[in-house]
């Protein structure tokens, strides 16, 4: 990837007056990470804040795994890049992962699932933390660990600062400008930016999921017991019967399945023995609840071990199957959603539309679990064209003048944010976010204020795909 600056890793060590940064980036997941690699490789003096003891959020600490496609609805051209890109040349380099090219629709990379799923890319999560420590240092990010946001520190409608809770107590971050990718708009909603939590109108949030892993499994048993089940997969009143159904009705009848779930979301990880499993479902979770967020953690584990007793009973080549791990952190699919400068809607999402400012394309569907209740999912492919723009503006927050926001939580409506939700785009909004806030603090103006040609211009250079 093309850079202006890059250089030699500082400590980020506080002194007796706290923390300063040109940039600080709220947030070392996905949106996070890229959003601070991006930004110091364009010559910003970049801290960035992650509550945990790694990088990567959902997909090191929450266990989420493939990455979502990255490609066009045809599946012929690789348009989420840049970034992201970089990161999936690195892990597949040392082993860490497989090339979304080789990983096709309608295989066990995919739960051979085939409608929107073409070109997954599974990786390795302990791999991936040393891959994303790498970029950081080469690019000369400040990383604090252990550092959770509190609140912002505000001068009208600017954020002068912010407030974190470290082992040391609290501290003070000064910065010119603040990248939010929390994932749940923590530091967009504390300073006074408007937000909505979940779909208002419909009185409905994503459920959350707590995946794990699995190791010691035969794969060809595996495969042969779905290949033999294909054409039995289908979709009746808005619920998908697909891989092991079957072995999950045997199960209820036998007593061993309550959960109200009717398939099993498994995918082959980068070792043919390894799986990542995407089953649970936990309805009604306020991710920004503290109360709620720590009963669905349990819940989440309560019902990993329901699943994996089910793959030693039930499926074949799995009876001395290992539970690896289980994420730390539940995985959550939605929380707040910002209100910016332009919404991104269903109807751009699926019509194709593809604005002036867009800073990544995206072929994504919409995808929302629990639609119809919890046995459910709703999921509607790109109708138009090949891939859709999500706008400079989404992320750029009504009533804040220098805060930016990347990830799930940008300015979207519900439904169109059950599209880019997932990884692969939000890597590429935080690449965005990251390179805007460079070019604000080089210009010395606002993010609002920057040139978004020129903004489209950079990330081109930058190997991100915009048409």
């Amino acid at each position: 990837m093309a850079a202006t600056t890059v250089r030699a890793a500082a400590p980020a060590v506080s002194s007796s007056e706290g923390y300063s940064a040109q940039l600080a980036v709220v947030g070392g997941g996905p949106a996070g990470v890229c959003a601070a690699i991006a930004a110091a490789r364009n010559g910003a003096d970049v801290l960035l804040l992650e509550q945990g003891g790694c990088l990567g959020g959902m997909a090191t600490q929450g266990l989420v795994n493939p990455f979502m496609t990255c490609y066009d609805k045809t599946g012929e051209t690789m348009i989420i890049r840049g970034l992201f890109e970089e990161v999936v040349d690195r892990l597949v380099a040392c082993g860490g992962a497989i090339h979304p090219r080789e990983c096709r629709a309608g295989t066990a990379f995919t739960s051979w699932i085939k409608i929107g799923h073409d070109h997954c890319t599974p990786f390795e999560p302990e791999a991936l933390k040393l891959v994303l420590d790498e970029m950081c240092r080469e690019a000369g990010v400040r990383v604090l660990f252990h550092a959770a946001f509190a609140e912002p520190l505000m001068d009208g409608g600017r954020i002068t600062g912010l407030r974190i809770l470290t082992k040391a107590g609290l501290e003070t971050v000064r910065a010119k400008l603040v990248i939010d990718a929390t994932g749940d708009a923590d530091v967009a909603a504390r300073a006074g930016v408007p937000c909505e939590l979940g779909d208002k109108a419909a009185g409905r949030i994503q459920p959350a999921s707590m995946f794990f892993r699995i190791g010691n499994v035969e794969y060809a048993k595996v495969e042969a017991d779905i290949q033999a089940n294909l054409n039995n997969f289908y979709r009746k009143d808005g619920v998908n019967y697909r891989s092991l159904h079957w072995r999950v009705t045997e199960a209820r009848e036998h007593g061993d399945w309550p959960l109200k779930r009717v398939s099993i979301g498994l995918f082959r990880g980068v070792r043919e023995d390894q799986w990542a499993i995407n089953t649970s479902r936990i309805m009604g979770v306020d991710g920004t609840n503290p109360k709620s967020l720590s009963d669905a953690e349990a819940e989440g584990r309560r019902q990993v071990q329901i699943i994996f007793n089910f793959f030693r009973k039930y499926v074949p080549g799995c009876k001395d199957a290992v539970l690896l791990s289980t994420a730390s952190t539940l995985g959550i699919r939605e929380t707040r959603h910002i209100f910016g400068e332009y919404r991104l809607t269903t109807d751009d999402v699926l019509h194709g539309s593809v604005p002036k400012d867009s800073i990544l394309l995206a072929s994504n569907s919409v995808d929302i679990h629990g639609r119809f209740g919890p046995l459910s999912n709703q999921y509607v492919t790109v109708q138009n064209g090949n891939w859709y723009g999500v706008p400079y503006r989404c992320l750029l927050p009504k009533g804040v003048e220098n805060l930016l926001v990347a990830g799930r939580s940008v300015s979207a409506t519900s439904e169109a944010a059950g599209a880019i939700r997932v990884m692969p785009p939000c890597m590429a909004m935080g690449q965005a976010a990251g390179t805007a806030a460079a070019l604000a603090l080089r210009g010395n103006s606002l993010p609002r204020e920057v040139d978004s040609a020129e903004l489209v211009s950079t990330l081109k250079r930058q190997k991100a795909f915009l048409g």
